[in-house]
């Protein structure tokens, strides 16, 4: 269910990649409690109940490495996880706040806007985001006008189709034909779209290749 295909080699830099220890570092509320930009960075993005923390905690092999919540929009902080450290230098995983929850209050999205664009132009080692869109419906508005912020922040990003297993095997083509064409319109948008299944395992292998890839010097 991914664009890409990927060698060997890469699956099993991968695979090394999230076999080693995974910290939690920090969880930072502005641009001043940042970490030092001294390694690889790669973020983690999507609405607020789009399965990020499931699976940020899939491709760790972790269960409760980032939190996950029945309460949609409940991080507010830029979580930072060290991993990769058995490699030739560890990298930082970074689960940005998630957007877009009907009931939060619109002083929270002015809040998370402001974080992650402060976010974005503090890290010249973000070396990606990875944009977690719902399978099931595509891209919503809010994910456009997150597109459209990263377009404009010149920001390199991913799309990454969450909760696999949730879509009608039926459904799926017409689903996938559509997100690429909806993000053909969006200059920043990286041309391979990941496909995933947290419950299912689906995916990961590929995931963690693609990230692998972009941790190399």
């Amino acid at each position: 269910m991914t664009d890409a295909p990927y060698s060997d080699e890469d699956l099993n830099r991968g695979r090394l990649l999230f076999a080693g220890p995974v910290e939690f570092v920090m969880g930072a509320v502005s641009l001043e409690t940042l970490p030092a930009p001294d390694r690889p960075e790669i973020a983690f993005a999507g609405r607020s109940n789009v399965g990020k923390s499931s699976l940020v905690n899939a491709l760790t092999g972790r269960n409760t490495l980032a939190r996950t919540s029945n309460t949609p929009g409940r991080t507010q902080e830029l979580n930072f996880f060290s991993f990769g450290v058995e490699m030739e230098q560890s990298t930082y995983l970074v689960d940005l706040p998630g957007y877009g929850y009907a009931r939060t209050e619109r002083k929270k999205v002015h809040t998370w806007t402001r974080l992650v664009k402060d976010y974005l132009r503090g890290r010249p080692n973000l070396r990606r985001i990875m944009l977690l869109i719902d399978s099931r419906h595509g891209l919503k508005p809010n994910d456009k006008e997150i597109m459209e912020m990263l377009d404009a922040s010149a920001v390199n990003y991913q799309l990454v189709l969450t909760k696999l297993d949730k879509l009608k095997v039926a459904d799926r083509d017409t689903a996938f034909a559509k997100i690429h064409e909806d993000a053909k319109k969006f200059i920043a948008c990286h041309p391979t779209i990941l496909s995933t299944s947290s419950e299912k395992g689906w995916g990961l292998a590929e995931t963690r290749a693609e990230i692998g890839q972009l941790t190399r010097f």
